[in-house]
């Protein structure tokens, strides 16, 4: 009968099922429930970019902060900063409250927990920005005839070889920017990937575990300023601490390590600010000099300019205001964009300007998406042929052999094989008939 024959049922029962409509999951072997699903999950969906993004990013607030994969760290690098200025502010300060006249014991306080606002702020404008991120591309760009360096075997999916470096100009000087694979575009000069964040970032500085977060082109001011004010709060809290520490000395008439037993927190607030002020302050003053030179710490270590020209040094006071005093360049990413991600795994902008890319893809390719279509499709195209040699059989009248089966066994299409034809329209067998009794 035509759109609703006569499956049987699990339990004896005859149950009617129309050939056009799903039938419940529950009913489905596991097989073909993982056909099923990953076929559902390739259909094309609305998404946001930051929710399509191929980056390790981790996003907050719907995409308006953007943090790196190990933003985990930040809240310990919170904690190093808010103990110390708690245990100053609830012990230290009490007897140097009491000790200075003129309310300047309160300006002490007041003082220490703006600067401490103050890092915090500078923290999470470093930590939760776009640092610089260049989208990538979609497909392999043109070769536009740029200079060779050396052989580029190319990729199988790329198509047509592309070179692995290309010569630009900068301040009259050729330097040399290379292709990077994983985004498909030739990097901006000092431009380079980051191996954590799985993003090429311009002006690409470092990866700094203790932000959890790229340093570059977007957020080097704020990191800088970061690292400077957590220098001057640590010397600031060592200095008030060794303070307290000489006015119980004069006070009481004791030594120094009598004084500690009087104040331990102070004691332990010296020693904590006196390391920390040498590993924040020694990373201050080698930042002055990379930002005197224009150089970045991956140039540092990569290139070593000291031995040959730096074709980005302007010379120093050029150098300190293109750093401190330039406008911070606008991200090149619309986290919040809407973007429809088809079948194959391809994000397309639903809007103009630019979302994902420069410029427009050529072709919609996604490997690991493509690999998954491809086995999915593989299992379907059997179930397929399954169906398409019972509906020959019923055809022709045949019916295969099988020795050793039991007479009542029949070639019936089970309930998998008629919800996979409904999903995807296909006509299983006959339009008359779709199972073929045992007594045919």
């Amino acid at each position: 009968m035509r759109g609703g024959d006569r499956m049987r049922g699990g339990s004896g029962g005859e149950k009617m099922y129309n050939s056009t409509t799903p039938m419940p999951t529950h009913q489905l072997s596991d097989s073909n429930r993982r056909i099923m699903g990953s076929h559902n999950d390739n259909r094309a969906r609305n998404l946001r970019v930051y929710q399509a993004w191929k980056g390790n990013n981790i996003f907050c607030l719907g995409g308006r902060l953007v943090f790196g994969p190990d933003v985990r760290s930040l809240f310990l690098t919170i904690l190093l900063i808010m103990v110390p200025v708690v245990l100053f502010s609830a012990f230290v300060s009490q007897r140097l409250i009491e000790d200075f006249q003129h309310q300047l014991g309160d300006y002490i306080v007041v003082i220490c927990v703006i600067l401490t606002a103050y890092v915090i702020i500078l923290l999470f404008l470093t930590s939760a920005r776009d640092p610089g991120i260049i989208p990538r591309n979609l497909h392999p760009p043109e070769d536009e005839g740029s200079s060779i360096s050396a052989d580029w075997p190319g990729s199988q999916v790329s198509g047509p070889s592309l070179p692995p470096t290309k010569d630009v100009l900068v301040n009259g000087m050729v330097v040399k920017v290379k292709y990077c694979q994983t985004c498909m575009l030739y990097r901006s000069p000092r431009c380079s990937h980051c191996s954590i964040c799985n993003n090429c970032v311009e002006r690409f500085d470092h990866h700094c575990p203790w932000v959890g977060q790229c340093i570059g082109k977007r957020n080097y001011r704020f990191f800088f300023m970061f690292v400077s004010s957590t220098t001057i709060l640590c010397l600031y809290v060592l200095a008030f601490c060794w303070v307290n520490i000489r006015k119980i000395m004069d006070t009481d008439h004791c030594d120094i390590w009598r004084a500690f037993l009087k104040s331990p927190v102070s004691g332990i607030l010296v020693l904590y600010t006196f390391i920390c002020a040498w590993f924040v302050g020694g990373l201050t003053a080698f930042h002055l000099y990379l930002i005197c030179t224009n150089q970045t710490t991956y140039e540092n270590f990569r290139y070593r300019y000291d031995g040959k020209m730096n074709p980005y040094n302007l010379g120093c006071v050029h150098n300190v205001l293109e750093v401190f005093f330039s406008k911070i360049p606008k991200s090149k990413n619309k986290f919040r964009a809407k973007v429809r991600v088809d079948s194959s795994g391809y994000a397309a902008p639903m809007q103009l300007g630019h979302v994902l890319s420069p410029e427009m893809p050529k072709r919609s390719f996604d490997i690991e998406v493509g690999k998954r279509q491809a086995v999915a499709d593989e299992d379907f195209e059997d179930i397929q042929s399954q169906i398409d040699s019972i509906g020959g059989l019923e055809r022709c009248g045949t019916q295969p052999r099988h020795a050793n089966w039991d007479h009542k066994a029949n070639w019936e299409i089970t309930p998998d094989i008629q919800v996979l034809a409904a999903e995807f329209g296909m006509e299983p067998g006959l339009a008359d008939g779709q199972k073929i009794s045992r007594d045919h």
